[in-house]
């Protein structure tokens, strides 16, 4: 890739991708990083420009990317700063929950080609996914691009509708915490059946991970890997029986995805 990208905010998720882009086919040099905590740590890490405020770039530097990757409370401050950079071969990627293509359109002002996008937490080891919506200004060209910035941190995906946004927060952005609790609920379930709890803990999450490692390698479906670790009358089959009943826990995942969905609507309105 040889276009120049403006990074504004190096967070863990910033930092997360920026690593992967220079670990690919991104050269420093057409990198700039906007970040007024911790610019020295990132110099030395990653050998690229970083400057603590916009009026510090060199006005050689024309950006063709520019990626939001700082809080939604700071974006009010931060957004409008950027306006001067629209032209429709800029663009500006976000990955700010919360806030929709039209925030950002009445910041920068019209014609701005904008994408939003909805990465999760396992992108810092490069294993996420994030789904992406592009505004009417955004080329087939410039959504190419965003989705190889986007694979650096995993897989990708795109919604033809903004409001999907809100049931992919749902699922996969709001879905790691579900998994992390399943974790603690197998590791307290193997103390409450004799285990040492720092066994119980290691089982539950060596399973976890493994389980996952296996359906991100298999061609097979979740259901089908399933059914293969499920004797007939087994010890699989009778947890199964609790956990597949009417109101077990298809219904409470339904229900807990449904209140996350809702509670995305009202924070991006």
């Amino acid at each position: 890739m040889e276009q120049k990208l403006l990074l504004v905010g190096c967070g863990k998720m910033g930092g997360a991708m920026l690593s992967g882009w220079l670990g690919r086919d991104m050269s420093p040099a057409d990198v700039v990083v906007v970040e007024p905590y911790g610019g020295d740590a990132i110099r030395e890490q990653l050998d690229v420009t970083v400057i603590e405020a916009l009026q510090e770039l060199d006005t050689a530097f024309i950006p063709d990317i520019i990626v939001f990757a700082v809080k939604p409370q700071a974006m009010d401050e931060i957004v409008p700063l950027y306006a001067k950079f629209v032209r429709p071969e800029t663009m500006f990627l976000s990955i700010a929950a919360g806030k929709p293509s039209s925030y950002f359109e009445k910041l920068l002002g019209d014609g701005a080609a904008i994408v939003r996008s909805m990465p999760n937490t396992p992108a810092a080891v490069g294993r996420g996914i994030t789904v992406a919506y592009g505004n009417g200004a955004v080329s087939s060209a410039q959504k190419l691009i965003a989705t190889r910035l986007l694979e650096a941190v995993g897989e990708v995906g795109w919604v033809e509708g903004e409001g999907l946004i809100d049931a992919v927060t749902a699922v996969s952005g709001s879905g790691p915490a579900y998994v992390f609790l399943m974790i603690e609920c197998m590791a307290k379930a193997g103390v409450e059946v004799g285990l040492d709890p720092a066994l119980a803990e290691q089982l539950a999450r060596a399973t976890v991970a493994g389980s996952g490692e296996l359906v991100r390698q298999s061609s097979e479906s979740a259901s089908t890997l399933r059914e293969n670790v499920t004797s007939p009358g087994g010890t699989t089959a009778a947890a199964l029986e609790v956990l597949m009943a009417e109101d077990g826990l298809q219904k409470l995942m339904s229900q807990a995805v449904s209140a996350a969905e809702v509670r995305s609507r009202e924070l991006a309105s």
